[in-house]
């Protein structure tokens, strides 16, 4: 990190078939390798399958499984006298961001079989629903907030 300088966050695009900024996002998370285009034929795919299952609109559908697996309380550790502690700590709207999308893909990827457009689209119905191992994680997070809630005085 520059000592002066202000770092400049670069302008996302919109992606070009649904005109979203998050979904660019979530394409250039997805891509391995500089293999942007390969990237986006999996999302694109997975958001192809996820209308054809659903017959609502994807984007919709997109978003309201990233809403649903966007954390807000985190734990961090804390050194205080010896002893660490997890202090729990609100999280920044990109970090908010950023975890739901890796969590996403997290899980995504470790399901079983199949292509990685169909796990993708199957993980986004599920997390969109409610369910899935990506709720399952925001949930394990917010609880062990919720349990060291008394270490929140160490905050910083």
């Amino acid at each position: 990190m520059p000592r002066r300088a202000k770092i400049v966050k670069r302008e996302i695009l919109p992606d070009g078939k649904y005109g979203n900024r998050t979904i660019t996002m979530f394409v250039n998370k997805v891509m391995e390798r500089g293999k942007k285009s390969t990237a986006e034929r999996i999302v694109y795919a997975a958001l192809d399958r996820v209308e054809a299952q659903t017959r609502k609109n994807p984007v919709d559908t997109f978003e309201m499984a990233l809403r649903n697996s966007t954390p807000t309380i985190e734990v961090k550790p804390r050194r205080v006298g010896g002893a660490t502690y997890q202090v729990p700590v609100d999280i920044r709207a990109e970090r908010r961001m950023a975890l739901a999308i890796r969590w996403l893909l997290k899980s995504a990827r470790s399901r079983g079989g199949r292509s990685m457009a169909e796990r993708l689209a199957a993980e986004l119905m599920d997390a969109a629903s409610g369910q899935g191992a990506t709720i399952k994680k925001k949930d394990d997070t917010h609880r062990m907030a919720e349990a060291n809630r008394a270490f929140v005085h160490y905050r910083w």
